[in-house]
Formats: C-alpha cells, sequence, structure tokens
C-alpha cells in the first residue's frame, strides 16, 4: 500500500489521504467577497482526489488584507459570499474543506502580484498597515503603525470571529497564517518585532501574541468537530531572524494548548532573505519540526513528483505533504500520483470513463457500462 494514500486524522478531521492542496491566494474577490472564480477555481481542486483542500489566506479584518482582491471573513456579506461558493462545490465533491486565516500586517495594501506586488499608495486607494511595531517591510516602504492594546484585542478578536463564520459555514478545519512574513509572523520575527512590552524582545515574549491569537480561536470552536492547526515559517533565512530552535519551542507550546497539525514553510519577513531554492527544499525544516513534537506534520516547498511525496512519508520526514503551484499546473497530480504508485484515488463517476485500460482499479471498483 502506498503510504502517500494511506488515511490520516488531523484532530477530528479523517483524511483518505495525506495529499493536501495548500492556500494560494487568488486575487480576485470583491470587497472581501468570494466571486465566480472561487466556484471554478476551488471546484475544480475539489475533484482532483487531494485528501484537504485548503481556502487561500482569508483576511479577518479588511485592513488585513495583502491586496484589494483578497477573500475575506469579516462581515455578514463576506460569510455569505462563501457559502454560495461552498454550498455548490459540496454538491459534487465530499473533500474536507479547510480555510485560512491571516492577517497581512505590514504587508497589507499591496497589488496583486500581476500588477507588480508593489505597496498601494494612500492616494491611489492603499491604506495604512498594522504590525507589532511601525518597521516597514522594505526600507522605502512607509511604515505601519504599531499595534497597541486596543488594537491587539481587536485583532484577536477579528480571528475569533472568523473562526466562528467559518464553523457556521461548515468548514472541516482552521489553519491560522503565522508564515510568510505576514501579522502573526511579524510578531515572532525579531526582525520585525521591536516592541518593548510583553510582547517584545525575548523569544517567548515574540511568541505570546501568536499563542493568544490560537487559543482564541482554539476555544471558539469546537475540538470534537473542527481542527484547528497552523502554519508557520520555521526560519526567516536572515542571520538575525526568527530560526528553527526558536520555531521548536513554539511548535511545542501550541502541542500543549491542544494544536492539531503544524504546517511547515518558511520565509516571507525579510526581502533580505537568501532561500536556497531546490526540489524539496523545506522538507529538513518539517523533518525538525516533526522530531520534537507528536501531531501531524505537512512538509511543502517544490514537491512535485509522487515517488518525492512517498519517500517523505515512508521516511517519516512529514506526516502529509501539501502541493500548491504544483497542483495548478496539473490539476489532476492526485490521479497521476496514485497510476505512479498503484494507489486508488477518488474521482466524480462523470470522469471514470477517463482512467487509462491499464489503471482499470486507479478509481476503484467503477464499472461503466457503454451504449
Amino acid at each position: 500500500m502506498s503510504a502517500l494514500f494511506s488515511p490520516i486524522k488531523l484532530g477530528s478531521l479523517s483524511l483518505k489521504n495525506r495529499i493536501i492542496i495548500a492556500p494560494m491566494c487568488q486575487y480576485s474577490a470583491e470587497d472581501g467577497k468570494a466571486t465566480d472564480w472561487h466556484l471554478i477555481h476551488l471546484g475544480g481542486l475539489a475533484l482532483s482526489g487531494a485528501g484537504l483542500l485548503i481556502l487561500e489566506a482569508t483576511a479577518v479584518e479588511a485592513i488585513g488584507r495583502i491586496s484589494p482582491g483578497d477573500l475575506g471573513l469579516w462581515s455578514d456579506e463576506t460569510e455569505a459570499a462563501l457559502a454560495k461558493v461552498l454550498t455548490s462545490i459540496r454538491k459534487h465533491s465530499a473533500m474536507p474543506i479547510a480555510i485560512q486565516l491571516g492577517h497581512a500586517g505590514r504587508k497589507a495594501s499591496s497589488q496583486a502580484p500581476w500588477h507588480g506586488g508593489q505597496l498601494i499608495a494612500l492616494e491611489d486607494g492603499g491604506w495604512q498597515m498594522v504590525a507589532p511595531s511601525a518597521v516597514p517591510h522594505a526600507q522605502a516602504e512607509r511604515a505601519p503603525l504599531a499595534l497597541d492594546g486596543a488594537g491587539l484585542q481587536r485583532v484577536k478578536q477579528a480571528f475569533v470571529d472568523a473562526a466562528v463564520r467559518a464553523h457556521r459555514l461548515g468548514i472541516d478545519a482552521i489553519e491560522i497564517h503565522a508564515a510568510h512574513g505576514y501579522l502573526l509572523h511579524q510578531f515572532l520575527s525579531p526582525i520585525s518585532n521591536q516592541r518593548a512590552d510583553q510582547y517584545g524582545g525575548s523569544v517567548e515574549n515574540r511568541l505570546r501574541f501568536p499563542l493568544e491569537v490560537f487559543d482564541a480561536v482554539r476555544a471558539a470552536v469546537p475540538k470534537d468537530s473542527m481542527a484547528v492547526g497552523l502554519r508557520l515559517s520555521a526560519t526567516d533565512w536572515v542571520e538575525s531572524g526568527l530560526d528553527i530552535s526558536q520555531s521548536k519551542l513554539f511548535v511545542q507550546q501550541l502541542q500543549e494548548r491542544g494544536c492539531d497539525f503544524i504546517h511547515v514553510s518558511s520565509g516571507g519577513v525579510s526581502p533580505d532573505q537568501k532561500i536556497p531554492l531546490g526540489p524539496g527544499y523545506q522538507v529538513h525544516l518539517a523533518e525538525e519540526i516533526k522530531q520534537h513534537c507528536s501531531i501531524p506534520v505537512i512538509a511543502v516547498g517544490l514537491i512535485t513528483d509522487a515517488y518525492q511525496a512517498e519517500e517523505i512519508i515512508t521516511t517519516g520526514k512529514a506526516d502529509a505533504i501539501a502541493i500548491a503551484r504544483g497542483i495548478l499546473y496539473d490539476p489532476h497530480w492526485p490521479w497521476h500520483a496514485a497510476a505512479q504508485l498503484g494507489a486508488t484515488v477518488e474521482a466524480p463517476k462523470q470522469y471514470w470513463r477517463s482512467q487509462p485500460r491499464d489503471q482499470k482499479n486507479l478509481f476503484g471498483d467503477t464499472r461503466i457500462g457503454q451504449r
């Protein structure tokens, strides 16, 4: 039996295989509301045969959007728009769905990537960003406002409110976004967090606010029916930044608080990062994290080949793998991986006739008649 296609549990959530579709920003929402693009995009991914689909980074408040086109879940209107998309998808797919809740912090108010991705000036429709400290992401950019006590409480409550909305939508799991240089990662990293209060300075203090957000979200939704995990950047790839040893401490504390899974990424908080890109370049970070916790660990980062993914699972480097750009390029990646590894995968009955003649059991015991 293929290890990649074996079942796994993330807290209360059971997955049929260990292929996870990672969150991928689409920059195609309207005032935070999901659109027909999301129905087409997510609907296709929900037919891919993966074990779990995680919705893109979803802002918990309007100023927490990376771009004006970011998906949001901060109002009745954004909730209703997402409900419409999810209702349509669920008519045709039983794939579990998670949502990544996040806040862009000082990396908010940016253009979509195809427009350059640069900070939008206030006079051009941008907005004032917030962060742990009034330190801009890049030297030439305007500085964010440092969050005061009221601001911290507002952000925390926004995460809670979005989590409650996600549960009301019937979403199966929440992934809290504490990676890629966004707000919670900004608190974790000494590069972006230069506070002198209980939320800055020592590593214990820098962990405090992300842990408070996790605790609040975990308490807001039922543990027996909704998994809550977290995505982190295990290293900043900058000598003075967050490193793997600090991330291990963070994960240990998350585990003690009831975290159901850890999704290990890296980088994003500093333009000075030097990332050694290559196949599976972040897997060793997941492996190190896995050695220091007992909850499921998800590896991501240029995992493109079925045998590569299988090796990651069989050797215990991670418990599951996540793919993003690879599944955009090949929307049936799980089908092709199953064919290579001699496994079976779920597919909609409308597609059963597509399985190759030498892969008659690829979709399980499917008997197709033909007039």
